[in-house]
């Protein structure tokens, strides 16, 4: 017989908005269908009347169960309980694993225990549910704690010794052992029936089988906690990020002025861009640095990786870098020794990065680039990209030399050094930023040159971070 599937069924449709919602008013209005059945059955001493009655009972606690997802599912990601609503039960032990050619998972059976004639009557679904062969013949009430777990011994005892002597319904739930072997949790309802006397002549319970439905609520449980310890990790990450990079990154906010006064005198300018996405990752930086002799040390590079690993190996790679330019090494050189440190580091990274020195008694930038973007330059209203030297990047390989070069700059000229996060070589973003050239030359200091920058580029939905510096030589 063929199958009625076929392969170029038509895909299931996503659920529309709104369904969730759809769903919960249904319930509501089941729950209240059946509260108005449970009603009309309230008058009867019969059997069939406790029947009837213990069915709706379950079908009230099982669509309160199925609201309560509902709600779950319409709240999204599992996270603390809504407010006024009780936290799911205690976690069970694991009920094994379903059982081969399907289980009697939510059925419902039913049993009375009659005290006077020591007559017991299971329903044969009770039966299956214990998973007891119906000519073994039901259980006692002095032999069903023998199935029960023994950690719920003790409550079913409580709910039986209740029930028969102080005439209280019974209400809860317990775990069994079937012939199996497996473990259910049931759910247990039932109450007194008095005799002439107005003594307990027996005892009727309805027996529903919960198991799925409890290891649903503890995987729920499971994810929620889950959830929250990975959002603790990563708030606390963050923070150490956060604190790694505040502690490496220069001090200096806003603006800088480095190297002596008059026509060679340096105004510094920086900003940090976050993406639009995430919080600051701890890759990308920028740094400016006076070096003995009155040379200035201006870098930005980006790294590779995230979180506090990628926040540390920036802290030991700034470190390493401002002590090789305070002892004179020139940027292409001092390119080179990074990148033997990143390659042989006990957490090898790949990086990007562009290092250049200000000599202001002659105006010249010394600069080197490791896979990084080239410097803009702007004068005179217009602004280029300096020509790409040689250079990997950092960690890309061992040994690897680094490229320098020297540029003559004027007073008025203005570099942007900034990280690939903002613009690439060639890239329509580096357009961008060539084209903010007439606005840049009416800026009176490197402050409004990065002001300018961050807001042509600081709202873009941007997917990494990016640093920018201004460097503006005095008129």
């Amino acid at each position: 017989m063929p199958s009625p599937l076929f392969a170029d069924r038509p895909a299931p449709r996503p659920p529309e908005p709104g369904t969730v919602d759809a769903l919960i008013t249904r319930t509501r209005r089941l729950r209240g269908d059946v509260d108005a059945v449970r009603r009309d059955t309230a008058t009867g001493d019969d059997s069939l009347w406790r029947w009837q009655r213990a069915l709706c009972d379950l079908a009230v606690h099982q669509l309160d169960d199925l609201g309560a997802h509902l709600d779950q599912l319409r709240a999204g990601r599992p996270g603390a309980p809504a407010e006024g609503r009780q936290d799911a039960p205690a976690a069970l032990p694991r009920p094994d694993r379903p059982e081969p050619g399907g289980s009697p998972v939510g059925r419902v059976g039913s049993a009375e225990w009659n005290l006077i004639t020591d007559e017991v009557t299971w329903s044969a679904e009770l039966f299956e549910i214990f998973g007891r062969a119906p000519l073994s013949g039901p259980l006692s009430l002095d032999e069903l704690p023998s199935l029960v777990f023994p950690d719920d011994q003790p409550l079913l005892t409580s709910l039986v010794t209740g029930c028969l002597i102080d005439g209280r319904p019974i209400d809860g739930e317990f775990r069994v052992l079937t012939g199996a072997g497996r473990i259910r949790t049931l759910h247990m309802r039932g109450e007194p029936v008095l005799g002439a006397d107005g003594c307990t002549a027996s005892m009727w319970a309805v027996l529903r089988d919960v198991s799925e439905l409890r290891r649903g609520e503890r995987a729920v449980r499971e994810s929620r906690e889950t959830i929250r310890r990975e959002q603790h990790t990563a708030r606390t990450e963050q923070r150490i990020v956060v604190e790694l990079q505040e502690a490496v990154l220069p001090s200096w906010r806003g603006s800088l002025q480095l190297s002596q006064s008059g026509p060679a005198a340096l105004d510094l300018a920086a900003r940090y861009l976050p993406s639009a996405s995430c919080p600051p990752t701890g890759g990308d930086w920028y740094d400016a640095l006076e070096l003995p002799g009155g040379e200035t040390l201006l870098t930005v590079g980006d790294l590779t990786g995230q979180g506090v690993a990628a926040a540390s190996t920036l802290a030991m790679l700034l470190g390493a870098l401002r002590g090789m330019a305070v002892a004179g090494i020139e940027p292409g050189a001092l390119l080179g020794h990074l990148n033997q440190l990143l390659t042989t580091s006990g957490q090898p990274a790949l990086g990007s990065a562009l290092c250049s020195r200000y000599n202001p008694a002659t105006r010249t930038l010394a600069w080197a680039q490791a896979g990084h973007p080239a410097p803009l330059l702007f004068r005179g209203g217009a602004g280029r990209a300096l020509t790409p030297l040689d250079g990997v990047l950092l960690g890309a390989t061992s040994g690897a030399a680094y490229e320098q070069a020297d540029i003559r700059l004027l007073p008025g000229d203005l570099l942007l050094l900034h990280t690939d996060g903002l613009a690439r070589n060639g890239s329509p973003e580096q357009d961008r930023l060539l084209a903010l050239a007439p606005r840049l030359a009416g800026a009176r200091t490197a402050q409004e040159c990065a002001r300018a920058v961050v807001e042509e580029f600081g709202t873009a939905a941007r997917t990494d971070d990016a640093c920018v510096m201004a460097a503006r030589i005095g008129a």
